[in-house]
């Protein structure tokens, strides 16, 4: 291993400190880990604010005009070019290696601006550094010396660099409602990426998860804009820091701009059909806010919306993200889609054409990746006056920029040199899987188990780090266990807090499922059953799924499981919620895991056991039936018709709920003032205190609701929430400051709109009122009565 720089070791060392002291506690046999208290949110949206506060390192734009004049069509050209490794080098999975001729006539004679990716398999640091330095020595050998800027998947931490530290997936990270926490590991995952040498970072996906079949939900923050903004802006803040020139910070590059959560069919890369009035309601805030974060990339969706495949639509790409939104940064296409403007969407007759189209709408850089194609046709079309230079000259200026802010023309390989996989950044992994499990059932106090206990363990999750983890770890779709660590899965850390000669297991498998009559033989000599279920790993379109039910086989399991009389513990782990209505009551605890990565088997049995307080809370609604996909924020018609013998809304579990293992009271809750006029701000105060007999966190959330609006109004909206350690007894007053725009909503012509009237205001199980009073400026709509 590497020594790291002294700022890094720094960092690392303090982390330690703070970190491992409560990782140790977990160890020793009844010890309650204390939790690793981040700095108190008092309000989201505070933290937002000093998330969005940056000052991006100067670039010498004179410097890089003069380049830009120097180059000829052909190197611009080069630079909006991007080629996966396999172009550069031969051999696959970890047995590659540089091809010389390959690597010349990729960035020798074409120039090539970018390369990505792995050849299916994660690499050693060492292998990233040679590939990295052969890379960069090509790039100086050519006439104006260049650097290639590398780009990757670094999804939950460094996933494609062996040996690095991954986190919770996403929506895991999501459920933690702790944005401090997010910031840390996206600081992690920055300088164990950029320790490879990389430093372009595919991620964060900020794609709003209000589609539960979507294959990738778990790569989202949830199905709500302002948690998902939140967490999203603080994972940017981690990527970026206020200098990617820094040898530990990587540019992000926000996923998929625009819409492209929202399948009607929930498969992946398959059209959406969203009204203008909904993208900006709930598809486009997150963009806005990692924009206004500094976010130095996108990446464009690749499917469709409305008809328009994102790769074309010029009114999303250009007058939408450029001039409404002000970002000034680089847009890269996603795998192959400029192609598949032809294969896939048929908007275009053949490539050339769909290649104009893409670079006209807005495309800056094509992942073209496994030809020249677009670097041919491209030249062709400005030769023939089809594309004018201009546009080439804006993309190119904006990936000159990138690279110029990422210290690239200084130090081509900067980063290498640097730690991974420290101890530090382990204990933070395990800190952030243990705030994301989230407890949606305690019947009679089964949980937390007792030490004494005989369990028997079984379920096809229980002994997998395969689904501890999901997609984008080591591989793509994450599905070689023989590049996984020896991390302690579910039974394996169960044994361990129990020993061997308590813990009994029956083998089971995601779709055969288990030996009945072996589980019900087993459990007559069981206190408890720790029933694991849920999914194995998969992402992108290998993941889709017509029925979000768990498969027959998990099914039958359950139900054999709750026959035998004894307490069942379920644990769910899975990267979308797999419907569990037909056994869900015959559960006497039920424990959300998410996909909580290397760390979640230690994660999982601290929280069984009673080391850790649960504190993770839904970023997502739990479904109950297959057809009834509402998200929290549904209208009130959903709510309340119950006409003619339908159902109103009935989640399994809803937005936002999570148990512990102590209790949290709330009073006090005071709104000042309780009339809003056109400027100022209202401040709503709550006290809420641990009135149980251990300590605990709580995540306190406001909703807003608007009673009467011109646009059907949500039942409630989520505005602000902040995560509080408390001790038993101890009591914390909790405030929120709400502007005029919290108020908001999208109208009926697409443009936000502070209606003066009446909202309900929600903090935990307390209500009150605010009254917004009529605003003066001709932009505000008065509310009909």
């Amino acid at each position: 291993m590497t020594t790291a720089p002294p700022r890094r070791a720094f960092a690392l060392a303090c982390w330690l400190l703070l970190l491992c002291i409560p990782a140790a506690l977990a160890q020793s046999p009844g010890g309650a880990a204390a939790p690793f208290r981040t700095t108190d949110v008092s309000d989201s949206q505070a933290f937002l604010v000093r998330a969005t506060r940056h000052t991006p390192a100067r670039v010498d734009a004179a410097a890089i005009e003069r380049l830009l004049r120097r180059m000829t069509l052909k190197e611009k050209i080069g630079q909006m070019t991007q080629l996966e490794i396999g172009m550069i080098s031969d051999g696959v999975d970890a047995n590659i290696h540089v091809n010389p001729e390959k690597l010349h006539k990729a960035v020798g004679e074409y120039g090539v601006g970018s390369i990505l990716n792995v050849k299916d398999e994660a690499l050693t640091l060492e292998q990233w550094h040679g590939y990295i330095r052969a890379i960069q020595a090509e790039a100086a050998k050519s006439r104006l010396k260049i650097p290639v800027l590398y780009g990757i998947d670094s999804i939950h931490g460094a996933n494609y660099v062996k040996g690095s530290t991954l986190f919770p997936q996403p929506l895991g990270m999501a459920a933690t409602w702790n944005p401090e926490l997010a910031l840390k590991s996206a600081e992690v995952t920055a300088a164990e990426t950029r320790a490879a040498g990389i430093p372009w970072n595919f991620s964060p996906v900020l794609d709003i998860g209000r589609q539960p079949l979507w294959p990738r939900l778990w790569e989202t923050y949830g199905e709500d804009p302002h948690l998902a903004k939140v967490m999203g802006v603080a994972m940017v803040r981690g990527y970026q820091g206020n200098d990617l020139a820094s040898p530990d910070r990587v540019a992000a590059c926000l996923k998929h701009y625009v819409g492209y959560s929202g399948p009607y069919s929930g498969h992946d890369r398959t059209p959406a059909l969203l009204p203008e009035k909904t993208l900006r309601e709930y598809y486009l805030p997150t963009f806005r806010a990692a924009i206004e974060a500094g976010a130095a990339s996108v990446m464009i969706n690749s499917g469709e919306v409305n008809g328009v495949p994102g790769h074309a639509d010029h009114n999303l790409l250009t007058t939408v993200l450029r001039k409404e939104l002000g970002f000034d940064g680089v847009a890269v296409s996603d795998w192959e889609d400029i192609k598949k403007l032809v294969t896939h969407h048929r908007v275009a007759a053949d490539e050339k054409e769909a290649t104009r189209i893409a670079v006209m709408a807005g495309i800056d850089m094509s992942m073209v990746p496994s030809d020249y194609s677009f670097a041919d046709l491209l030249l062709q079309l400005v030769q023939e006056r089809k594309v004018p230079m201009s546009r080439i000259d804006e993309a190119v200026r904006r990936i000159l920029v990138m690279k110029a802010r990422l210290g690239l023309f200084k130090d081509p390989a900067l980063g290498i040199g640097g730690a991974i996989g420290s101890p530090a950044s382990r204990a933070l992994s395990l800190q952030a899987a243990r705030e994301s499990i989230t407890l949606l059932k305690n019947e009679r106090n089964v949980l937390p188990l007792a030490r004494q206990a005989r369990v028997l363990v079984t379920g096809p999750t229980a002994d997998s780090l395969i689904a501890l983890n999901n997609g984008w770890t080591y591989t793509w779709q994450g599905d070689r266990p023989q590049l996984y660590p020896g991390r302690p899965t579910i039974l394996a850390a169960i044994k361990q807090k129990l020993g061997d000669a308590n813990v009994a297991h029956v083998p089971a498998d995601f779709q055969k499922g288990a030996d009945l009559a072996a589980v019900t033989a087993a459990a007559q000599s069981a206190d408890v059953i720790v029933l694991c279920l849920g999914e194995s790993s998969y992402t992108e379109t290998p993941g889709n799924i017509d029925d979000l039910s768990l498969p027959e086989s998990q099914q039958r399991l359950a139900s054999a499981a709750a026959a035998t009389g004894k307490p069942v513990v379920l644990v769910l782990v899975e990267g979308r919620p797999r419907l569990i209505r037909s056994f869900a009551d015959a559960m006497a605890g039920i424990l959300l895991a998410y996909n909580p990565s290397n760390e979640g088997g230690t994660a999982v049995a601290d929280v069984l056991f009673g080391d850790v307080d649960p504190s993770g809370r839904l970023p997502i609604t739990y479904p109950r039936y297959p057809n009834a996909l509402l998200t929290y924020d549904r209208k009130l018609a959903e709510d309340t018709d119950t006409s003619f013998g339908q159902k109103a809304f009935n989640a399994q579990f809803e937005f936002g709920a999570g148990l512990s293992y102590t209790s949290f009271a709330y009073s006090n809750l005071a709104v000042t003032p309780t009339s809003l006029p056109a400027t100022g701000t209202v401040t709503v105060k709550a006290t809420v205190r641990n009135s149980g007999q251990r300590a605990g966190a709580e995540v306190v959330q406001l909703y807003l609701r608007d009673r009467v609006a011109s646009v059907t109004p949500s039942v409630r909206r989520l505005k602000r929430f902040a995560k509080v350690w408390l001790s038993p007894g101890e009591s914390r007053e909790v405030a929120f400051t709400l502007a005029r725009d919290d108020f908001s909503f999208i109208g009926a012509d697409n443009r936000p709109v502070v209606e003066p009237g009446e909202f309900d205001v929600f903090v935990g199980p307390l209500t009150s009122m605010v009254t917004i009073t009529r605003a003066p400026a001709s932009n505000q709509k008065e509310k009909k009565p």
